[in-house]
């Protein structure tokens, strides 16, 4: 129980406490933000202490009609822990970062609460035992990441972005509570072990229907093809914000969605096929786009996509330890990548890698961290990203090997346009006019922290496996080949073009070719087309002819005529008692001959 309350209660006050202390406390509030992330850390720690046995329940009920009770409940277990722990430490490094980074910005106090309710939401979701506690998380985790994309509101560009996120992932969640509902009318439950129970006497078409309804929910969440067009846009955010909502926690709830109602879709080859595809679609599109990026945290953003892409299809291949994986030392690599960008942008002012160059002399720290990133997003030995991904190719390759092959060609695009930005940013010669200024300790600790685990984790595969019960997969020699060379030929040809477009002075591809993969092929655009301007046109015409025609005039009609009665009657208070002894006299008269007439009958 005391492990529950310091995941699920610590973030919660602080984020309350650091409110209500406003600009004048923020000094001593924003320090005091480290505990929440500490507290859910060591939740996550102490849960895994136990060998991911259940050591701390809590359950009530929330709603009851009737027969039919609604509880709120928490458990913990093996996966909670891992999640608890990812979240934990880097939402830490995003609070230490933040000294810095928002240390001149107004709306310090907002930024530092609705960070600790998004760790506070985290927990809920992550603890939770049935899918309306878990959905509540869920909720929680979309309205803070809609709050910090916006955080900056002047700024219409953050606006609009805060809402195409927030809409745009609602869309999954109206499909997850769809399959919520189904799962309630089949199994009579949302508990999740209740659920996962009964999977083998529901009918086939009811579980396969249910886990593509839960999978819309999570491909919205983490931003799988088409619902990925939110999450670049999203980077109007600060970059602390990206590099923890949108590289490492909120975006992979996705995939810890489906790893906690495994047996669902163990049970449903279809919904596994089709996980798979859309993964390896998602992957290899975003990785194309990537490459066409100047911005460097739009670059990162489709990188991102792009890695979600491949725990999705590992989820498909039925190898979700594999993903879970990659889900974590993903975190730890691009919450680095995030955060080392947010570094340079800090001390160089632009985002635009062609505005960069020779800050490895200027930042070697950070261009360090960043190079350890690179290394281990990019896939190379001894770093993270090498063993997870090429579990995650290997698991995918027992399935489809043809996916597997598109998986690799899309390592070799994740080299390309990770090295090519490496290279604009710390190679090379400055091309913009600011001046550069470094960064403070409290950013370069967590990049160090970071840079370790995008180092180290990748050795700790075995004992993940081991601690979630998953079954550990290991690379053949020839995919491991493959994919080494991948990476290799990608290096070698994102440095290639660096080269030559310095030489030039110009990108390359030029021209439609370059325009359409920075646009990502016009998706953004046809969604526009086709869905978004149809439903402003309808609501428009809505409002137009149904609402103020209809609906505003029946409205006011029996406004009028409530008056219009209201006043005739009003002209009968004279105030005469002649008047109104007349008026009874009539009255009764009436009444009489009334009760005569029915009286009769």
């Amino acid at each position: 129980m005391t492990i529950l309350l310091a995941a699920l209660a610590v973030p919660a006050l602080l984020a309350c406490c650091i409110a209500a202390g406003g600009s004048r406390s923020i000094r001593v509030t924003q320090v005091l933000a480290l505990g929440g992330p500490l507290a859910v850390l060591s939740s996550g720690l102490a849960i895994l202490a136990g060998r991911g046995g259940a050591v701390a329940e809590w359950s009530t009920t929330w709603l009851a009609q009737g027969d039919v009770h609604v509880p709120i409940s928490f458990s913990s277990d093996a996966l909670s822990g891992v999640m608890l722990a990812v979240v934990g430490v880097v939402a830490a490094c995003v609070v230490c970062f933040s000294w810095g980074y928002m240390a001149h910005e107004e709306g310090r106090p907002r930024y530092f609460s609705i960070l600790m309710l998004f760790t506070g939401a985290m927990a809920v979701l992550v603890l939770a035992q049935d899918l309306v506690t878990l959905f509540v998380g869920w909720e929680l985790v979309g309205a803070c990441s809609y709050l910090l994309i916006g955080f900056w509101y002047r700024r219409p560009a953050a606006t609009r972005a805060a809402i195409k996120a927030f809409m745009t992932t609602r869309v999954g969640d109206a499909a997850m509570l769809v399959g919520m509902a189904l799962l309630w009318r089949a199994a009579g439950t949302l508990s999740i072990g209740e659920i996962s129970s009964s999977v083998g006497v529901l009918p086939q078409a009811t579980t396969t229907a249910a886990a593509l309804l839960l999978f819309v929910g999570a491909a919205g969440k983490s931003a799988q093809f088409p619902l990925h067009i939110w999450l670049p846009d999203a980077m109007e955010g600060p970059t602390p914000v990206s590099a923890l909502i949108h590289a490492a926690t909120m975006v992979a709830s996705g995939v810890f969605l489906i790893a906690r109602t495994w047996p669902l879709f163990e049970a449903s080859q279809a919904a596994r096929g089709v996980m798979l595809a859309v993964g390896v679609l998602t992957a290899v599109y975003a990785a194309v786009v990537a490459v066409g990026q100047s911005d460097i945290k739009k670059m990162l953003a489709h990188s991102t996509i792009s890695q979600l892409g491949f725990m999705f299809a590992a989820l498909g291949a039925g190898a979700w330890g594999a993903a879970m994986f990659h889900l974590v030392t993903h975190a730890a690599f691009k919450a680095l990548l995030f955060l080392a960008a947010g570094s340079v942008i800090h001390a160089t002012g632009t985002q635009d890698l062609r505005e960069m160059g020779g800050l490895f002399r200027k930042m070697p720290l950070t261009a360090a961290c960043w190079i350890a990133g690179a290394l281990a997003l990019s896939g190379w030995w001894p770093f993270a990203g090498f063993f997870s991904k090429d579990a995650v190719i290997a698991a995918v390759a027992a399935t489809s090997p043809f996916a597997s092959w598109v998986l690799v060609a899309t390592s070799a695009l994740t080299a390309v346009y990770i090295w090519r930005a490496t290279a604009h940013a710390f190679f090379g010669e400055r091309e913009g006019e600011a001046s550069v200024h470094g960064s403070g300790l409290s950013m370069a600790l967590p990049l160090v922290l970071l840079a370790t685990g995008a180092l180290a984790l990748g050795w700790f595969g075995r004992s993940l496996a081991d601690v979630l019960g998953a079954h550990e997969v290991h690379a053949q020699a020839g995919t491991l080949a493959a994919a080494v060379a991948a990476v290799a030929a990608g290096t070698g040809l994102g440095a290639a073009w660096y080269l030559r477009e310095r030489r030039s002075g110009t990108e390359i591809p030029s021209g439609a070719v370059l325009n359409a993969v920075r646009s990502g092929f016009g998706v953004d655009a046809s969604v526009e087309t086709v869905v978004v301007r149809p439903f402003v046109a309808a609501a428009r015409w809505i409002a137009g002819a149904v609402d103020r025609k209809v609906i505003d005039r029946l409205a006011n009609g029996v406004g009028g005529a409530s008056v219009t009665v209201g006043g005739a009657f009003a002209r009968l208070q004279t105030g005469e008692a002649d008047v109104y002894a007349s008026f009874v006299g009539v009255g009764f008269v009436v009444l009489a001959a009334i009760a005569l007439w029915v009286g009769g009958r």
